[in-house]
């Protein structure tokens, strides 16, 4: 699953014809038609402003719109790109300056799921994944063994404290969490305490780790 980070936009120009996207990150409908209000504003004088949008991890709440264009021409064909990309939270419209020449029905849907295609290419796109957060504390003499295994099994050191004795909090992808602490178990002889163990939601940016995602998200940006 996915969400847009960062608001985005792109255009394309088809037979003359101007198709510009706008897509963004929201937390509920209202936020959606506030946004959809916003771009019809901006591009007051425009022919058409489809969108599309989807709120929730579960999709129950979505819609889309032609406004204007042959029925599901628009609207549908820019739900289907995002939904097929398994975006959620997100509001994406594409407004049309008429260039002159008439595009067809066929020639309208490669047009606006394009657009959106192509402003999703210059997104910051977050990935949604499941994991567990475990906290640790253990003495000195084994923090090296344990960063060494976090490094190289890619475990995220959220956060780690040097006080009488350390404390780290590692985040372990949910498939690979028992395994892994079975490994630092064996690797300290078991000398080491769990102070924590829950279950989260985390986002990746190109595999890398930007921050926790809750009912609404949570940065902690590394």
């Amino acid at each position: 699953m996915r969400i847009i980070l960062e608001a985005c936009e792109a255009e394309i120009v088809e037979k003359k014809s101007r198709f510009i996207a706008n897509i963004a990150m929201v937390n509920s409908e209202e936020e959606a038609l506030e946004f959809i209000e916003k771009i019809k504003k901006k591009y007051y004088d425009a022919r058409h402003n489809c969108y599309a949008y989807i709120i929730g991890e579960d999709g129950n709440k979505k819609k889309c719109s032609d406004d204007g264009e042959p029925q599901r021409s628009a609207g549908m064909p820019m739900m289907e790109v995002i939904q097929n990309q398994g975006y959620f939270d997100i509001v994406a419209v594409v407004t049309r300056y008429f260039g002159g020449t008439l595009l067809g029905v066929g020639g309208l849907i490669r047009a606006y799921q394009g657009a959106v295609i192509e402003a999703l290419s210059k997104g910051k796109i977050g990935e949604i994944n499941s994991g567990v957060r475990v906290k640790y504390k253990f003495g000195y003499d084994f923090y090296g063994k344990i960063k060494y295994i976090a490094e190289s099994e890619n475990v995220v050191i959220e956060d780690t404290i040097f006080d009488d004795m350390v404390t780290i909090s590692l985040i372990f992808k949910s498939e690979e969490c028992e395994k892994l602490q079975k490994k630092l178990i064996e690797e300290t002889n078991a000398n080491i305490e769990q102070l924590l163990l829950e279950e989260i939601k985390y986002i990746t940016v190109d595999d890398k780790w930007y921050g926790e995602y809750g009912d609404t998200i949570s940065i902690r940006e590394k």
